[in-house]
């Protein structure tokens, strides 16, 4: 009863960090290892995204209905970043993340900087392309930070609204707003592979999406209420607070 418990409370307020800003596996996944040592990883991971989706889907929906989307270059991006994180799945097969993991830390941080020193990034939207240069600029975005995500994944959701702002010129809302979609396409890509190699606890993965979704809707409307400030205060916390964890594990846990 306790487990069920502490993921489902987990698994909520990582949707409520992960409908603002992205970061939610920062929560939900050390919470799941640390109530289940001895699970495989894979089924871990499994399970995590058998509720993360449903969060991350729900929040593009409520997105969708108060924020511009600009559809024809973010379904094909949704459509990049799901092949990107396929093959980034297949490659982590081949070849060792080993060091990605030790350079992580270095790129999050040098994403951290850039983003204080510049302090009128993102707060306000202008869209600095359109038509097919967007919509092409988008797809690699989703692509890469897809393949990425597949690969390794650890702050997946706040690359993708970084580069959305610094490369597209969106606010905070609207990258967020954006990233969701494709976060929800890497999500699917990496859940069927979960499924497929029989990964994921249902029983769980199922309460903690009505869980994940209730934060979402909730981290939603802060983020609409509140504007891209609100959601580039977030991002900031969240980075640093990734700049942490992912240091931690790359250079000072056992």
């Amino acid at each position: 009863m306790f487990e069920f418990v502490f993921v489902t409370l987990a698994s909520g307020f990582a949707g409520f960090i992960d409908a603002i800003v992205g970061g939610g596996g920062l929560i939900l996944v050390p919470a799941l290892f640390g109530v289940f040592p001895g699970a495989a990883p894979a089924t871990l991971f499994g399970t995590n995204k058998g509720a993360a989706v449903w969060g991350t889907a729900w929040a593009t929906l409520q997105y969708a209905r108060r924020v511009e989307m600009v559809w024809s270059a973010l379904l094909p991006a949704a459509a990049a970043a799901l092949c990107g994180a396929a093959l980034g799945a297949w490659t982590v097969t081949q070849v060792s993340p080993e060091g990605l993991r030790k350079a992580l830390p270095l790129i999050l941080l040098a994403v951290l900087l850039y983003t204080l020193a510049r302090k009128d990034l993102g707060r306000e939207h202008a869209r600095r392309f359109g038509g097919g240069i967007e919509a092409a600029l988008a797809s690699i975005i989703g692509l890469l930070v897809g393949f990425y995500d597949g690969f390794f994944g650890p702050g997946t959701g706040s690359f993708f609204v970084f580069l959305f702002v610094r490369v597209l010129g969106y606010d905070f809302l609207h990258a967020s707003a954006s990233a969701k979609l494709l976060n929800t396409a890497t999500n699917l890509s990496a859940l069927a592979l979960f499924i497929s190699k029989g990964h994921i606890w249902w029983h769980y993965a199922l309460v903690m999406a009505v869980a994940n979704i209730a934060g979402s809707l909730l981290g939603t409307r802060l983020a609409l209420r509140h504007g891209a400030g609100f959601v580039r205060g977030v991002f900031i916390a969240v980075v640093s607070a990734l700049i942490l964890k992912t240091g931690y594990d790359a250079f000072l846990a056992a």
